[in-house]
């Protein structure tokens, strides 16, 4: 028997409940290679998941955790040995299938990565799905042309989990970072990860009648979406982009197509959920080369199974900084 947080759903009520339970290897869906996870980690997803389900949950019980790294324990596919160093970000995992959030997990081949050498399992899910998807950001910018001559780098939501990391890696690359956030007790933990400049929100977050402003950004990693999206597009850079990551501000885009035509402004869709293999690679190398593991440490909240409960609440309501390791062997 091992623990996990397991979440229950009344189905009269439809009310759900998550606790710490203790489950056999029996009860864990089907898949090929069983991990020991070591650490797993708390985004908007999971906190969806540990409450109302958000409508990713098919089923209950159901266990959460969208990504988790560990240790292979038995493996049917010829890629795992026992004793590999794993991770685990997307296909649905901790949504449809069972996650993270418990000390052993049944996954398919096809969804693990090796571990890049010079991260360990911990430092992997301080980066977690959130860092994973920064890293895609900041690439997919430099793929359509970005250099760290052209101007400063807009991050949106730069307090929350995708934002730290991403402000911290562009930083470290040698970009000039504009950090913007809500919460102005949180500039001096921006200023700490490399941003040079903290744009409050309230500056961005009204929506204008006129397509185009003055051109100030170089590129953008947002992760807020609806007007505040909408008001960035029109402050690009001639032939800038902006890598869509969230929508912590709505899903609805309030904008004209004024900046795609007049300007060349590039809007690149970040998925980190069905990223193919080469590209889940690449990215977790530039993760271990291009994250500096001091400025990560400092993003890092400690927690075990039984704090989830009440993270999943907080990060719902934005009150969770930084990245949140989950220990849950501890």
């Amino acid at each position: 028997m091992f623990n996990a947080l397991v979440v229950n759903r009344d189905e009269e009520s439809r009310k759900t409940s998550a606790a710490v339970e203790q489950i056999s290897l029996d009860q864990l869906p089907d898949g090929e290679v069983t991990v020991a996870v070591e650490y797993s980690t708390v985004n908007y997803k999971d906190g969806l998941c540990i409450g109302p389900g958000g409508g990713l949950v098919r089923k209950y019980p159901h266990v959460p955790g969208i990504d988790f790294a560990g240790t292979v324990e038995t493996s049917s596919d010829d890629r795992y040995k026992a004793g590999d160093k794993v991770v685990l970000t997307g296909w649905r995992v901790g949504e449809a299938h069972w996650g993270g959030y418990s000390q052993k997990a049944n996954v398919k081949a096809d969804w693990l990565v090796p571990l890049p050498d010079g991260l360990d399992t911990r430092q992997a899910m301080a980066v977690g799905t959130a860092g994973f998807t920064a890293m895609l950001a900041v690439m997919a910018l430099e793929d359509h042309g970005l250099q760290n001559s052209h101007g400063p780098v807009l991050v949106t939501g730069a307090a929350g989990g995708v934002g730290s990391v991403a402000t911290a890696i562009l930083a470290n690359l040698g970009y000039e970072v504009a950090g913007v956030t809500g919460r102005p007790e949180t500039s001096e933990y921006l200023t700490s990860l490399g941003a040079t400049q903290i744009v409050a929100r309230d500056e961005l977050n009204e929506t204008v009648k006129r397509p185009l402003e003055s051109e100030n950004w170089a590129g953008c990693v947002d992760a807020v979406g609806g007007a505040m999206l909408a008001r960035v597009l029109g402050q690009m850079k001639y032939g800038a982009s902006v890598s869509a990551v969230g929508l912590a501000g709505g899903a609805g885009l309030p904008a004209t197509v004024i900046p795609f035509l007049l300007r060349g402004v590039n809007l690149l869709g970040i998925d980190s959920v069905m990223q193919p293999y080469d590209n889940r690679v690449r990215a977790w190398k530039r993760i271990a080369s291009d994250l500096p593991m001091e400025k990560l440490e400092a993003m890092v909240q400690p927690a075990t199974l039984s704090d989830l409960p009440q993270l999943g609440a907080d990060i719902l309501n934005g009150q969770v900084k930084g990245r949140v390791v989950v220990d849950v062997n501890n």
